[in-house]
């Protein structure tokens, strides 16, 4: 009698094992590679990677003890539980290793909530603010289901599907620039292309050759050429695409899901620091604002930079990615990429208040403390093109925060020698004075360098001018405010009389007007000399406004056009350097004193852009998908108790010591399956009776030539061979199959889940419906039903 294997292991061929592991695992690592410029490196390989050899795990385990989808599916979320603290949220854990609570619930939330956090936060994101759910969780599905499907069935074309679906979910998920587009084509393509040949090649209706009709040379000679073939056909489509992708580029930057995001707010919403400058001055120059420890010699704290104006206002410019109002939710490593000295910098908020938030120039991280901390975290936001942060919530008296900053050297002018200028662009500007223009163009008329001409504008500004706040105590008019007609004024009068905010923005506008970008900065700093020893108590003596320049290599540098504060108008009257005739503009002249700024805008306002939110909706639909699923595999639980406690008792049986018990468990088997499927047994009955109800019950009657085979296995002279138990097994599996493809979706789903057979109702079923039978009889006159053999002793049946 010829053996028929039915386990996993003995269907597939080692070479098969391997060959599927191997191709599940370079697609799913070719897809996950897709990260690398979301993560901005390496970073998440661990995550990813360990994901990926655990949902092979599974896949490889389940397969060879031919567990069901119940199984596979319990044992990754159990996997995900497990080792998801370890490899995606390390710091939640005890050791890095055990996960704790917080894990868990860690983990159960992030299955719903990454998405959105990975998508929502710009681009370089940080490993270590629990980004790594996302690539763990891709990796774990991506392995199991990729494998699982090649182990299990015959075609791979099924296999490639999810593999696909995870390359392409990872792109859409990730940013505009792709990782290593080239490489990850070209190797995807050529392993689908050598596992499905070699899937096919070794397919047993190719591999099944009668070696009396076919010539062993020819057919060495025939796999050799499709060998061959195959490799020659992927060399020339790899040569093609690579020299396809070197001269041929994109005509614009492909669209992920970042791209449908709605900007959480518009920072135009909010007023203009420098409209408030002479207000700090006046009102809040006695006043300690706010208190920095840990701050450089020499460095400033800065509140906004600014690139934009009106004729009226300096402000932010309403642009996109890359400009003054480009802000993204704060995150970890916000100065990736930055070389200079760091510091930790401490502010505690006194008598401060506003949504713009002191700062540095170039911020890595910040922590926020006390009771508002996470408030203002959620609240907060970061532009790093001009370091600038906010948080909508608001800063108020208490508030403390740490700032990680990096603290880039400022080169001297000969280093700078002929550095040229980053030609950048910036908005438009308007209502400019004719005066600027020409006055600009004379006074760098003799620098020859970049840095040459930038220092002129400021020296010229910082010689000819007077240093004035116009505030009481002060006999010299100098009106608060920058518009047009306040700088054709400052320009025109018989003495430049201003301070910082009249000069910074006077300077960048004649930058602008000879071709040099240039913005306007406001912030704090301690007067030189003051010996504040590291701690700085900032008021609104201390604020300032200057000029930034971006040079190329050293990024942007600060100028201060503003005149000392010693150097105050003379009574005599004096002319500029350069006398130039402005023209005064409309508007009319503003009230010298500036209004009160607007309440701060609520922190809830919903965005004003009518469009369909997609990410929005998409982020609605993946939360009740995830919620879902995890209420459906709450529900489902006993049913993969049930699923595994039925396999556990066929391998009992498969496996028992003695052969003739692997044959009457093979009897076993069939029944129970029999019993699931709707048939009754009679208690104690033997293998003939059990078989009869079998055949009548549910139509099988080969079932009874295969009960007297167990018969006569079990109780002949010899016990069965191995190869007996295996042919028998494989004529249970036969007709246990067959019950299942007679049968409905519903009545298949239906018996899977019974749990009849493993309870013993349906012979106790079958023995009460006897007794309610014979009873009925016995009321009625009429014979009995029940089988006196069954009922009673040996020596009393006739």
């Amino acid at each position: 009698m010829t053996a028929v294997p039915t386990s996993t292991d003995a269907v597939l061929p080692r070479r098969r094992w391997i060959l599927d592991l191997s191709a599940a695992a370079v697609l799913t690592a070719v897809a996950l590679l897709g990260f690398w410029p979301s993560f901005a490196g390496p970073s998440f390989l661990a995550a990813a990677l360990g994901g990926m050899l655990l949902g092979l795990a599974i896949a490889a385990v389940c397969a060879w003890r031919r567990w069901g989808i119940l199984i596979v599916a319990g044992l990754t979320i159990a996997v995900y539980f497990v080792f998801g603290g370890a490899l995606a949220l390390p710091a939640t854990t005890i050791g890095g290793a055990i996960p704790t609570l917080e894990t868990l619930r860690s983990l159960a939330l992030g299955a719903v909530t990454s998405w959105k956090q990975l998508l929502t936060t710009v681009a370089p994101v940080s490993a270590a603010d629990g980004h790594l759910v996302v690539p763990f969780i891709l990796g774990l599905l991506a392995a199991v289901t990729t494998a699982s499907l090649a182990l299990r069935l015959r075609s791979v074309r099924w296999a490639l599907i999810p593999a696909v679906a995870a390359l392409l979910l990872i792109i859409a998920l990730g940013v505009p620039d792709p990782a290593f587009p080239l490489a990850q084509g070209a190797v995807f393509a050529a392993v689908t292309t050598v596992w499905m040949s070699l899937r096919t090649w070794w397919a047993p209706q190719n591999s099944a050759v009668d070696v009396s009709e076919a010539d062993p040379a020819r057919t060495a000679h025939m796999r050799t050429r499709r060998l061959l073939g195959s490799i020659a056909v992927l060399a020339v489509a790899g040569i093609a695409g690579a020299g396809l992708g070197a001269v041929a580029s994109p005509a614009e930057p492909r669209h992920v899901f970042r791209d449908a995001i709605v900007p959480p707010f518009n920072i135009r919403d909010y007023p203009s620091p420098l409209q408030s400058f002479r207000k700090n001055v006046r009102d809040e120059a006695d006043r300690t604002l706010f208190t920095v420890t840990g701050l450089p010699e020499g460095a400033r704290v800065r509140l906004a930079a600014m690139d934009d104006w009106d004729g009226v206002v300096y402000n932010v410019t309403d642009g996109g990615p890359g400009t003054s109002s480009a802000f993204t939710p704060l995150r970890s490593n916000m100065a990736a990429g930055v070389e200079g000295s760091t510091a930790t910098v401490r502010f505690v908020i006194d008598d401060y208040s506003g949504v713009w938030v002191p700062g540095t120039k170039v911020i890595s991280q910040i922590t926020f403390d006390g009771q508002r901390a996470d408030e203002l975290r959620r609240s907060g936001y970061h532009n790093s093109a001009t370091g600038t942060t906010v948080v909508t919530a608001g800063l108020q008296k208490g508030d403390s925060y740490a700032v990680d900053a990096v603290f880039p050297k400022v080169p001297t002018d000969e280093q700078l020698g002929d550095t040229p200028i980053v030609k950048m662009k910036l908005p438009e500007l308007h209502n400019v004075p004719d005066a600027l223009s020409s006055l600009a163009a004379e006074t760098v008329v003799d620098a020859e360098t970049p840095i040459a001409q930038v220092r002129a504008l400021e020296t010229y500004l910082q010689k000819s001018g007077f240093f004035s706040h116009g505030l009481g105590g002060q006999a010299h008019l100098s009106r608060a405010g920058h518009t047009a007609e306040r700088i054709a004024t400052l320009l025109g009068g018989n003495q430049m009389i201003g301070d910082d905010e009249q000069y910074a923005v006077t300077m960048a506008l004649m930058a602008r007007e000879i071709g040099i970008p240039a913005r306007v900065v406001m912030g704090y700093y301690p007067k030189k000399g003051s010996g504040s020893g590291g701690t700085f108590e900032a008021t609104g003596d201390d604020v300032h406004a200057w000029v930034e320049v971006n040079f190329s290599g050293y990024g942007w540098l600060p100028f201060d056009p503003t005149p000392p504060e010693d150097q105050v108008p003379q009574d005599q009257n004096t002319k500029p350097k350069v006398d130039p005739k402005p023209q005064v503009l409309q508007p009319p002249p503003p009230p010298q004193e500036p209004v009160d700024l607007p309440p701060t805008v609520p922190d809830d306002r919903e965005p004003e852009d009518d469009s369909p939110n997609i990410l929005g909706i998409l982020g609605v639909i993946l939360a009740i998908g995830g919620v879902s699923l995890l209420v459906l595999l709450i529900l489902s639980s006993p049913l993969i108790v049930i699923g595994a406690w039925k396999a556990s008792r066929r391998r009992a049986r498969r496996h028992a010591e003695r052969a003739a018990d692997r044959i009457s468990g093979g009897w076993d088997e069939l029944t129970d399956r029999a019993i699931d499927y709707g048939a009754r047994f009679a208690p104690g009955g033997t293998r003939a009776e059990e078989a009869m109800h079998v055949s009548t019950a549910l139509a099988i009657p080969t079932v009874t030539s295969l009960a007297d085979r167990a018969d006569d296995q079990v109780f002949g002279p010899h016990d069965p061979s191995q190869e007996d138990v295996e042919a028998f097994w494989a004529e249970v599996d036969s007709v246990v199959g067959g019950l299942g493809r007679d049968a409905g979706f519903l009545k298949r789903m239906k018996a899977r889940l019974s749990v009849r057979s493993l309870t013993g109702s349906g012979r106790m079923a079958a023995r009460v419906q006897e007794l309610k039978d014979a009873a009925t009889a016995r009321v009625r006159g009429e014979p009995g039903n029940i089988d006196s053999s069954s009922t009673r002793p040996e020596s009393e049946t006739p």
